[in-house]
């Protein structure tokens, strides 16, 4: 009798085809030729293997798609928490919960704290020294210092430093926390220019109302940040669930940022330049104008409310007498 291997049998088979030669196998084995009945045998054998390899393949596949599901459905449950918490409307929680795809993905907040991170660690080690309130890069030139006015960048890019680890810690969490949901919501652009109009407001402010005073921080972004989305909880907190005490919430976390930079600014000792708070109260301003300008509300024409248009006179009407004020008190 000879011995008939794997090598012998026939390659590229279907699985229709193999199915038929098994049971043509059964059915004539004892009628068979020995080498005949082996190649069957041999055919037989082979499509064992391929039938477990294709279950194989078969329960791989199955499980790669319950982990799909399985992250599709914790993405639209993430979609849906932060459409519910920030947005009022239930048909715009609907339409956003439904459209969201994290396409293009929020980098705009991201992009920024991790830059401001990377700044506040380059000075720390560049001083050897880390304090509550420090350090303070005086001679860094992206401060904002009221004697190099001209210097325009400095008016935006003193948002990367910041006056010791409360400081950066208060502005971090805030952007991460509530600045990175809303540019999910709204998107990279509108909350950019929500933040950006919030620094440039708190420099131009500090530059009218406290003059001696040098500048870091990105808390004018942060607060146009809660500002913005404030003004949204304050006109539905109705609609929105655990509304009043958000409000406080946000209130609270905010008076206590405040009251520590009047009391660094006024009751501790200074051992360098005074840093300003006003930036705070700036940018908040500029957060519940600029928000309502360019914040969506998805199936709402806010263009045609009264509000709109006060707001875009009150900040182009702030930030006019601002430049003003910085070109002829130079």
């Amino acid at each position: 009798m000879l011995f008939v291997g794997t090598e012998h049998c026939p390659k590229g088979l279907d699985a229709y085809m193999i199915g038929e030669i098994i049971r043509f196998g059964d059915c004539y084995s004892s009628s068979l030729e020995p080498l005949t009945r082996r190649a069957v045998f041999c055919l037989a054998g082979m499509s064992g293997k391929r039938t477990r390899s294709f279950r194989i393949a078969v329960q791989h596949r199955d499980r790669e798609e319950l982990l799909r599901e399985r992250d599709r459905a914790l993405f639209h449950s993430m979609v849906a928490k932060i459409a519910h918490h920030f947005l009022a409307d239930d048909r715009d929680r609907k339409y956003y919960a439904d459209r969201y795809t994290c396409c293009p993905p929020p980098l705009f907040i991201l992009l920024v704290t991790l830059v401001e991170l990377g700044f506040f660690t380059y000075y720390t080690a560049s001083t050897g020294e880390i304090t509550t309130t420090g350090p303070v890069p005086i001679d860094s030139p992206f401060i904002y210092r009221p004697d190099k006015r001209e210097e325009v960048w400095r008016f935006f890019f003193y948002m990367l430093l910041h006056a010791g680890w409360i400081h950066l810690l208060f502005n971090l969490l805030v952007q991460v926390c509530v600045g990175l949901p809303l540019e999910m919501v709204h998107g990279s652009l509108r909350i950019g220019t929500v933040y950006m109009a919030g620094v440039l407001a708190g420099s131009l402010g500090t530059s009218v109302f406290d003059t001696d005073v040098y500048l870091v921080g990105a808390s004018g972004g942060v607060y146009a940040l809660l500002a913005a989305h404030l003004a949204n909880v304050l006109l539905n907190y109705n609609q929105m669930e655990f509304g009043l005490a958000r409000l406080g919430c946000i209130f609270f976390i905010a008076s206590a940022d405040v009251g520590l930079a009047i009391y660094n600014r006024y009751a501790v000792e200074q051992h360098g330049p005074p840093v300003s708070y006003v930036a705070h109260l700036t940018g908040a301003l500029a957060g519940l104008t600029i928000g309502l300008l360019v914040l969506k509300n998805f199936e709402q024409k806010l263009h045609e409310q009264v509000l709109w248009w006060v707001a875009l006179g009150v900040y182009a009407a702030c930030t006019l007498f601002a430049v003003l004020f910085n070109i002829f008190n130079y």
